[in-house]
């Protein structure tokens, strides 16, 4: 078997591998999966009771609410980026059984991650309203975004610390110490929700930017946590005073990370594109049901971020051990796990479409519509969802971050974006425009499946450069 994969892919190399030290060999998929699942899921709760909090403050809020979430995972991107590095580079050394680089590559990230948070953060304090004016928003919704862009943009360099220490523990195969430290920082984000956007206790009312300052409260708090337990040596994954600053190591962290970044640059634009159309020729009813139903949804998701984290991982570990075919195999039970789990929580939400969106939304009858109409689209669509996940993370665990980002081009821009011009001027319902999202997915899943069947992602990252930085 081993012969016949050498054969269909030239470029794996036979030669047996140096055995893992302390014989551990690299966790399951479900090991993983299942703690950033169970944190994914408790994220997920907050913001459902995010939802609930805001939308007492009418489509307006909800609006404004889906607007600053969106530019907030823009200015997420560079982080994005970064961690894609720290996952392939920290996992690879990690299945070799080098310790002290997946460390260094730790401290390499997380320096670098801060550095670009900084420059994110005066650009989203600076431009919120010039950004937020993009979506085509009525005035009161605008100003309403552009405080929940500012609000975020201050807590950046907190978001940077646990992107990328969390990184690096999952990718070391420490799953569950993320999570512990994630069920605080949701626990820690309920109350503050409720005395912030509604001003209780002597709290400010600061509606839709309490929002964000619920969420940089909480991050701040659990970064500063990973941050103390990371500096007292108690993670797997150590500090280390220095060593770290080496010109080849960052090098491949941003060869790795560029492609990403690019990725999420694309995601954005073409996700500014799609909600640009909705908002200025659709009404800001319709922009609102985008952002409630796919919050309805987001324990879909979350659960195909879990087997995207668990199939990154375990790819690279097992590229790092000489592991080829056991790399192949993680990839494709992350895949299978997480449409079946998708698929079948997908199915759930669309059959409670109904009752879903008039209880988070309220007496919104038009709202409430446009939401259940984008929960048929996207629950539907939440198999080939989760290849796109499981697939794009297997292929980015192997620091192969060129491909995702060419497949979001064609799914997203190319066929999502286009489609949803198309409908737009021929003056189609909006249930045409959500309706994109189903080329796009399709386009995206069988670019992904096509690419990992091929296997030339398992040459993307050599040990032989880890071990020269």
């Amino acid at each position: 078997m081993l012969a016949y994969r050498a054969r269909q892919h030239p470029i794996v190399s036979t030669t047996k591998s140096t055995p893992r030290p302390e014989g551990q060999p690299p966790p399951g998929v479900w090991a993983l999966a299942f703690p950033s699942i169970v944190g994914n899921v408790a994220f997920s709760a907050v913001a459902l009771v995010q939802t609930k909090f805001v939308g007492v403050l009418g489509p307006e809020a909800l609006a404004a609410v889906g607007a600053g979430q969106r530019v907030f995972f823009a200015m997420q991107a560079v982080l994005i980026a970064v961690s894609a590095g720290t996952t392939a580079l920290v996992a690879r050394a990690w299945g070799a059984g080098d310790y002290k680089e997946a460390s260094r590559v730790t401290m390499a990230s997380l320096v670098l991650a801060g550095l670009f948070a900084l420059v994110v953060m005066v650009i989203g304090v600076t431009a919120a309203r010039p950004v937020a004016s993009l979506f085509g928003l009525d005035p009161v919704t605008l100003d309403l975004a552009a405080s929940n862009i500012r609000m975020f943009s201050w807590f950046n360099l907190a978001f940077a610390v646990n992107f990328i220490l969390s990184a690096a523990l999952r990718a070391s195969g420490d799953a569950w110490s993320p999570l512990w430290i994630g069920i605080g920082v949701n626990l820690l984000n309920l109350p503050l929700l409720y005395v912030l956007i509604f001003g209780h206790y002597g709290f400010p009312a600061w509606g839709v930017a309490g929002v964000a300052a619920a969420a940089g409260i909480s991050f701040s708090v659990g970064g500063a946590v990973l941050l103390i337990l990371w500096l007292n040596q108690k993670f797997r994954v150590r500090h280390v005073g220095g060593g770290w600053w080496r010109r080849a190591r960052l090098r491949r962290l941003l060869d790795i990370g560029y492609p990403a970044a690019a990725e999420q640059v694309v995601f954005q634009v073409g996700f500014f594109i799609f909600l640009m159309l909705i908002g200025n020729f659709y009404g800001t009813e319709a922009f609102a049901a985008y952002n409630v139903g796919g919050n309805l949804l987001m324990v879909c998701i979350t659960v195909g971020f879990g087997f995207s984290i668990a199939g990154s991982t375990l790819v690279g570990q097992h590229l790092g051990a000489g592991d080829y075919p056991g790399a192949v195999r993680s990839g494709w039970r992350a895949c299978a796990w997480a449409t079946l789990t998708m698929g079948g929580l997908g199915l759930v939400v669309v059959l409670f479409a109904a009752e879903l969106a008039a209880y988070f939304i309220g007496d919104e009858p038009l709202t409430v519509r446009y939401t259940v109409v984008l929960i048929y689209v996207l629950g539907a669509m939440m198999p080939l969802l989760a290849v796109e996940f499981a697939l794009g993370g297997a292929l980015r665990g192997a620091g192969d971050t060129r491909f995702p980002l060419i497949a979001t081009f064609c799914g997203l821009v190319g066929v999502r974006c286009g489609l949803a011009v198309a409908f737009t001027y021929l003056e189609f319902p909006v249930v045409w425009v959500y309706s994109a999202m189903v080329g796009d997915f399709m386009v995206k899943a069988v670019m992904l499946i096509m690419r990992f069947r091929r296997g030339r992602w398992r040459a993307a990252v050599s040990m032989e450069d880890l071990q020269r930085a």
